[in-house]
């Protein structure tokens, strides 16, 4: 895999790889968005984001949650991709171990309620306990999900308050949170200027169709929000892009 940049370019071995996806250590948490996205901005073939991911992609995606303290997902996407707990390999546990992070990430699935069913793959086919987050109104369904084994954060009253849940997993030591979509949980971290890194993979292939976008929500942000490219990576095809949010006041 090559670094087009920061310059000078070079080629990255495993251990260069991890440093560059490596979550900042000064921060009391940082949030980071890993999606794949084709070249006309799709985000799923046939529903599902596997169809475009590539050898490199993978590299990367894995590296976003083997470096986390939690990683964090809608529940829909959670249903939707019928999304297991985390199952660190050798490596995996190695690379954690270095990093002084617990042997597994837990999930933490955001939902309103009723997204979530108590027997979801998420929160029974796990190594640690999950964490669903949700709403004081979302909350009828707790019984349900602790029976099953989840834990529970309840944040904001009829709608999930993401920052407060933010605020709470930093709380518990889950400062490094991966998100992994799906686009709705996305958008409003972007409307509450939540997102401090996008890791973003282009993959050599354009669906064009109704597929999906990386982020949805009721409306555009105003004004836009302002990202820098952190590092850009080229592998078979394949662009890798890591994007930092620019804060005016360098928060």
């Amino acid at each position: 895999m090559q670094q087009v940049w920061p310059l000078p370019a070079a080629e990255l071995d495993d251990a260069g790889l991890e440093e560059l996806y490596t979550y900042p250590a000064d921060r009391d948490h940082w949030l980071a968005v890993n999606f794949v996205s084709s070249l006309d901005g799709g985000i799923e073939v046939e529903g599902r984001s596997a169809g475009l991911s590539t050898p490199a992609d993978r590299r990367v995606f894995a590296l976003a949650h083997d470096l986390a303290d939690v990683v964090l997902l809608g529940a829909g996407t959670a249903v939707a991709e019928d999304y297991p707990g985390l199952r660190p390999d050798a490596t995996t546990a190695a690379r954690r171990a270095r990093h002084g992070l617990a042997p597994v990430a837990p999930l933490a699935l955001v939902t309103s309620g009723s997204s979530l069913p108590a027997d979801a793959t998420s929160i029974v086919d796990v190594r640690v306990p999950s964490i669903v987050v949700t709403s004081a109104a979302g909350a009828v369904e707790r019984e349900a999900w602790e029976d099953a084994g989840a834990q529970v954060i309840v944040a904001g009253d009829e709608d999930v308050d993401l920052a407060d849940a933010i605020a709470q997993l930093a709380a518990r030591g889950l400062r490094r949170i991966d998100c992994e979509g799906g686009p709705g949980i996305v958008g409003t971290l972007l409307a509450r200027d939540l997102v401090d890194e996008i890791r973003l993979s282009y993959a050599p292939f354009a669906v064009a169709g109704q597929a999906a976008r990386m982020a949805r929500s009721a409306g555009a942000l105003s004004p836009p929000a302002r990202f820098d490219v952190g590092s850009l990576l080229v592998d078979d095809g394949t662009l890798l892009v890591r994007w930092l949010r620019q804060r005016w006041d360098g928060g």
